[in-house]
């Protein structure tokens, strides 16, 4: 795990950008490995660690109760295991439906604590994925920055897979340009998490504030 070298590479991008590396927040991504590459991660100051599957995210907290670390549920969130996701997460990137933000703010509600969301956006518009559309995504942070136990913290999205460097430009300056025209003074959407390991050159160049990276740090799951 050379997290020297990607952090130089993280600098750098940061630096063509004109910001500071210290500007964007790194999520090693855990999802598929073991409780031992977490354990590596945060032994090498990789305090944030994503996870897609509650319930791969959920067993390995309960088998490491002493982790100072921060989760993040990076995947897909079904409606059925909002009860089980929230407070467990510091943030939660995969709001992307009314539906999803009702049953997240019930489930809140009932724990008697606030979570965190960021508004998943399709700015590609890809089919198979998951993700608000552009155009709806006003409307849906509107939606959950009403609802009194979410706190709607920003916006996330996923580039194309093998997508060329114009195309990852275009993707996550769309994200920063869709946030900016969303974000007010009581709303400023601070967080644009965008960038994964083939990519997150270009989103830290597009004003990324949180990469989520797991290939580049850890390797192919299950090599």
């Amino acid at each position: 795990m050379d997290v020297a070298a990607v952090r130089a590479r993280l600098a750098a991008a940061a630096a063509r950008s004109g910001r500071s590396a210290a500007d964007v927040r790194l999520v090693a991504v855990t999802k598929g490995h073991p409780l031992e590459r977490a354990r590596e991660a945060a032994a090498a100051g990789l305090t944030d660690l994503g996870e897609s599957r509650v319930q791969e995210a959920l067993a390995k907290q309960a088998a490491w109760l002493d982790a100072s670390v921060r989760w993040h549920l990076i995947g897909h969130l079904q409606r059925n295991k909002t009860r089980q996701a929230v407070g467990r997460f510091v943030l939660v990137h995969s709001l992307d439906s009314v539906r999803l933000a009702d049953a997240l703010e019930a489930a809140a509600g009932a724990a008697g604590l606030v979570q965190d969301v960021l508004v998943e956006v399709n700015v590609a518009r890809e089919p198979q994925k998951t993700g608000v559309m552009p155009e709806a995504a006003p409307a849906l942070v509107a939606h959950a920055a009403g609802l009194p136990h979410l706190a709607v913290r920003g916006l996330m999205t996923i580039a194309p897979y093998g997508a060329a460097l114009k195309a990852q430009h275009e993707v996550f300056g769309g994200l920063r340009k869709l946030r900016d025209a969303l974000a007010t003074s009581a709303l400023d959407l601070a967080v644009l998490s965008m960038g994964m390991s083939d990519d997150f050159e270009a989103a830290v160049e597009e004003g990324a504030t949180m990469v989520r990276l797991g290939t580049v740090l850890f390797g192919e799951r299950g090599a």
